[in-house]
């Protein structure tokens, strides 16, 4: 199958910077601001549906190969939040650092009582390449563990990546290199699973 240009289905720079650099440089990316269409509203219930959703609403609006990923940061001791409500935390209170702060803050709280912290925390990605020649989308899950750390630590990186100390490292993601961050983070890792299913990516 010939694939010359595809549709990266986000209005968030930073994923469509880091789709944009995962993907095959042979691809033109093509970004639906570009287009002028607007996103549509997320109202699935997990990465999954907002993934797939997404992919089908910009292939549809594009007539265009598209990918859309849906991600999230989840805390097990904030009973998974802020999950898929992510990007709408940051709206809620004013910007990605205001969640930021607001997520520390709630870890603080929750564990003042306990002797052992929980700041186990995961970034989980959903991945969906939707093709308008076929009716279902391709969708991959991509997970990785880590924990909050207790202050914004690094200006590298978008969303929540400030707070979030991957499993065996000591940095967050915002204070790591870019191309270092890139090449371990969720977004990569379900990446890699589909590429092995689009080969062309």
């Amino acid at each position: 199958m010939k694939m010359k240009k595809i549709l990266i289905g986000t209005h968030n720079k930073g994923k469509f910077k880091e789709i944009s650099y995962l993907l095959s440089k042979r691809l033109k990316k093509i970004s639906p601001l570009k287009m002028k269409i607007k996103s549509p509203k997320e109202t699935g219930k997990t990465f999954l549906e907002n993934a797939e959703l997404k992919a089908l609403y910009f292939s549809q609006k594009s007539n265009l190969i598209s990918i859309s990923d849906d991600s999230g940061l989840s805390v097990n001791c904030l009973n998974g939040k802020p999950g898929i409500y992510s990007a709408r935390w940051a709206k809620k209170y004013g910007s990605f650092k205001n969640a930021m702060k607001k997520i520390i803050q709630l870890v603080e709280k929750k564990n003042i009582k306990k002797y052992k912290k929980n700041n186990i925390a995961y970034f989980t990605c959903s991945l969906s390449v939707k093709f308008p020649t076929k009716k279902k989308c391709v969708t991959v899950m991509g997970r990785i563990k880590g924990k909050i750390s207790n202050k914004i630590l690094g200006k590298n990186g978008f969303g929540y990546d400030s707070i979030f100390i991957p499993d065996k490292y000591k940095k967050t993601f915002g204070q790591m290199k870019k191309n270092k961050k890139i090449k371990i983070d969720h977004r990569y890792i379900a990446f890699k699973k589909l590429k092995k299913i689009i080969k062309i990516l």
